[in-house]
């Protein structure tokens, strides 16, 4: 399980065809990383395995150390479900380590699932240095949608705003901006959605409840 609250943004390094999936190269966070081989981090929203940590001679090297690359296998299931087919060296991702019982849920919680890609269809700036956005999502996303719920954009924990058919707003602050792949976002750009895990379990309960 994950936050939403994003810990760092880093380049992609190398995509490389794989059977029907692809490899993904990613440069390590600077500092302390404490990840290992197997474990899961949440990618742009997305829960991957941790398949390698290697510098770029391809020698083994520890998370934190300067140089480090983390590389991760994507399967045709996660190309056909997020934006990852599109993934190319240079473009930001976003990451977060799963969250440990007892620490702070300071976003919400998010599995990594992703249920919809969503796509940009407006940014404006706010005044204060942030930016409201605007996006649509594919029939049926829209069920999640309420306004000031919680809403996982590229793996970011954000609330909805004004939630209307197929489009609904956020508002992004300066520190989102600057820490998340939100801050370098472009109009057309697709992202990856995941709505609110109790909202789906409450459905899933409740199936005649309106």
């Amino acid at each position: 399980m994950f936050t939403g609250i994003i810990e760092a943004r880093t380049p992609v390094v190398a995509v490389e065809a794989q059977g029907t999936g692809l490899k993904v190269v990613l440069e390590a966070p600077e500092g302390a990383w404490d990840v290992v081989g197997g474990e899961s981090v949440a990618v742009s929203g997305v829960c991957l395995t941790v398949a390698g940590i290697e510098s770029p001679d391809g020698a083994a090297l520890e998370v934190g150390s300067s140089g480090a690359l983390l590389s991760f296998d994507l399967s045709k299931e996660t190309l056909d479900r997020t934006w990852f087919g599109e993934l190319k060296p240079g473009r930001l991702v976003n990451l977060e380590r799963s969250m440990r019982l007892g620490d702070r849920l300071d976003g919400h919680l998010v599995s990594g699932h992703v249920d919809a890609m969503g796509e940009i269809v407006a940014i404006e700036d706010s005044g204060d240095g942030g930016r409201r956005f605007r996006f649509e999502v594919p029939e049926g996303f829209q069920r999640w949608l309420i306004d000031k719920g919680s809403v996982t954009i590229d793996g970011v924990s954000l609330t909805v705003c004004d939630p209307e058919a197929s489009c609904f707003d956020v508002a992004v602050i300066p520190v989102t901006l600057g820490v998340t792949n939100l801050g370098e976002a472009e109009v057309g750009q697709r992202v990856n959605l995941e709505a609110d895990t109790i909202g789906k379990w409450v459905a899933r309960l409740f199936p005649g409840a309106g």
